[in-house]
């Protein structure tokens, strides 16, 4: 075989190897099968950081079904059905729009939530991310495709509940990164702030923070990543991010993150709030692993919300003593 065809086939093999190892990353990070998920289970996140509060999670979601809410359903801008439900703490209470995590669901994440958002006032709509929960699709983007579905619930909240409904954009986890993204876009006066709980800066630095505490080297595999995503997940992994979105955001933001968080490091959130030019307000809560900073500390998680809304005009209540 003469040198030119067999540079040729080499560089076939590496091109066959790199698109399989893509596409191998594709499915790790991006993909959910969706087979044999069993949606009536009470889901409680794995790990020992979450033993201590397993009981308030499985209350919480038995509480969450039993009580009384509407179920509604929109399409997302690539034709996926995403679905919500509505619980209604008063006609005309600012509503807060609850966007779960990775690998999470509405009911699994949010259910809590509910209760935090009628301490102070607030009627709760948590929706289930797309490939998550009760909604369609298999690919996950971490908040970039998500902020669009985010949008769009936005538009069917404004739509259904009527002109003057006010909404809060609240999320945890990549569910912070998806709100903090969308905050980023231009949105109609009815929103009026964000609560973002434990966000990362960008899909590209908690990937590559995963793939560190993995011991798996992120300069090799990164690009393989960000290749699987675009080809096979149809969208661009550095699109948009948060610590980029939060310097266009208008409206107030209220970051929270624990400092004992293992999965995605608190000095995100801190990056994240000093790039922010809108008003804004970091808490950080000792001891708290990821995603458990209401769990562990109630009390002064809602009495740092309920200053942050009197500060800057957001309406509240403090129902503390009725829903704790």
């Amino acid at each position: 075989m003469k040198l030119p065809a067999i540079l040729l086939c080499a560089a076939g093999a590496l091109l066959l190897l790199a698109l399989a190892t893509a596409y191998v990353c594709f499915r790790i990070v991006f993909y959910v099968s969706r087979k044999g998920e069993d949606r009536e289970a009470i889901a409680v996140p794995k790990g020992k950081a979450y033993e201590p509060y397993r009981q308030q999670i499985i209350d919480c979601t038995k509480r969450m079904r039993a009580m009384p809410q509407e179920w509604f359903s929109i399409q997302s801008f690539d034709g996926l059905t995403l679905r919500g439900r509505y619980f209604e703490y008063e006609p005309g209470a600012p509503i807060e729009l609850m966007v779960h995590g990775y690998h999470g669901t509405a009911e699994r994440d949010m259910s809590a939530g509910i209760f935090r958002s009628f301490s102070v006032g607030h009627s709760a709509f948590l929706v289930d991310q797309r490939a998550s929960g009760y909604s369609d699709g298999h690919v996950i983007t971490f908040g970039i495709n998500e902020s669009r579905d985010c949008l769009r619930w936005i538009s069917f909240l404004v739509e259904h509940f009527g002109p003057e409904t006010r909404i809060m954009l609240s999320g945890i986890s990549m569910g912070a990164a998806t709100v903090l993204m969308a905050a980023g876009q231009p949105l109609p006066e009815n929103v009026i702030g964000v609560l973002a709980d434990c966000g990362f800066t960008s899909a590209k630095a908690i990937i590559c923070e995963v793939m560190k505490y993995l011991h798996l080297p992120p300069r090799l595999l990164y690009p393989f990543v960000k290749l699987g995503a675009r080809l096979y997940g149809g969208f661009s992994l550095e699109e948009r991010s948060p610590v980029e979105a939060v310097q266009s955001c208008r409206v107030p933001v209220i970051f929270y993150h624990g400092d004992a968080d293992g999965l995605v490091p608190h000095e995100m959130s801190i990056r994240n709030h000093a790039a922010c030019k809108a008003p804004k307000k970091l808490v950080i809560t000792s001891g708290a692993a990821h995603g458990l900073c209401y769990l562990q500390d109630r009390e002064g998680y809602l009495r740092e919300l309920l200053a942050f809304c009197k500060e800057n005009g957001i309406p509240a209540v403090d129902n503390r003593a009725e829903w704790l």
